[in-house]
């Protein structure tokens, strides 16, 4: 474990919470994504619409409060976990008993934990690095989920999940989901949806998925990730005729009854870690 530096100044832990609803609240509100819900329609998803997911987000801004002082006041994992459990009762209460957000819960939650704990020791490094370095061991040795998607489709598929990738920094976000936003910003100036659209096929392309794995298996996996080559091949958001084509993407997406919910997981804490880093 890091030893804790003398501390810099006071966290403002519900700022930090705010910050992490609303960019969860701009991941739901970007159109078109392939398979997921937003306000056009509900993607792939039966049991979910625009309004319950923005309801989930809203109720998650004091459990991101919650581990941005408890990540203050150098929180070790069990603490973070426990304020999760919180959390995702909350969701549940919210969504009647909907998975909305539990990837985000974990994987945004320790961001936010790390933004308060760099914010009090005035921490060198990125978010991602702080979460691997103080709470990464934890991660990996801590208890499985053995009922959720994800952990399944992981143990099924050999995949990593959010375990594995928030155990070593995050490296899906910081070596592919925020380049993407900031090349994005630079082929779509002015026009941040477009970004955020090529953020997510972006990751769709290079990230396995394991909400993708649940739902399709390898195969599905395999389709998602090759739609999303072609995608940013044909030249993503940059392309004259990018939104028909994500649309037509999305189409295909709800026929197979896909959803990247992880990648849009990653896109929000993109968007999170970009602002507490600029």
């Amino acid at each position: 474990m890091t030893a804790l530096l003398q501390p810099s100044e006071r966290v403002d832990a519900e700022a930090i919470g705010r910050a992490a609803t609303v960019c969860l609240k701009h991941e739901i509100a970007t159109y078109p994504k392939p398979g997921l819900v937003s306000p056009v329609d509900n993607g792939a998803h039966d049991d979910m619409d625009v309004a319950m997911m923005d309801r989930s987000a809203d109720t998650l801004g004091p459990f991101f409060a919650r581990l941005a002082d408890a990540g203050a006041a150098g929180a070790e994992m069990g603490r973070l976990r426990a304020i999760g459990v919180e959390a995702e009762i909350a969701m549940m209460a919210v969504t009647g008993g909907v998975n909305t957000h539990r990837g985000a819960i974990f994987g945004m939650g320790l961001l936010c934990a790390a933004a308060g704990f760099r914010a009090r020791y005035a921490m060198p490094g990125t978010l991602g690095a702080i979460v691997a370095r103080r709470w990464g061991p934890e991660i990996v040795g801590g208890p499985v989920m053995l009922h959720s998607h994800g952990s399944a489709a992981a143990r099924q598929h050999g995949a990593g999940g959010a375990r594995a990738e928030a155990s070593a920094g995050f490296p899906s976000l910081y070596a592919t989901a925020l380049p993407a936003l900031a090349e994005g910003r630079c082929l779509a100036p002015g026009n941040p949806e477009a970004a955020q659209v090529h953020a997510l096929m972006t990751l769709v392309a290079r990230v396995a998925d394991t909400n993708l794995l649940y739902r399709g298996g390898a195969e599905g996996l395999a389709f998602a990730q090759g739609q999303a080559r072609a995608f940013i091949d044909a030249g993503g958001c940059g392309a004259s005729a990018w939104r028909a084509r994500a649309i037509t993407m999305h189409k295909a997406f709800i026929a197979r009854r896909l959803s990247p919910g992880g990648c849009a997981d990653l896109l929000g804490m993109a968007l999170f870690v970009e602002g507490q880093e600029s």
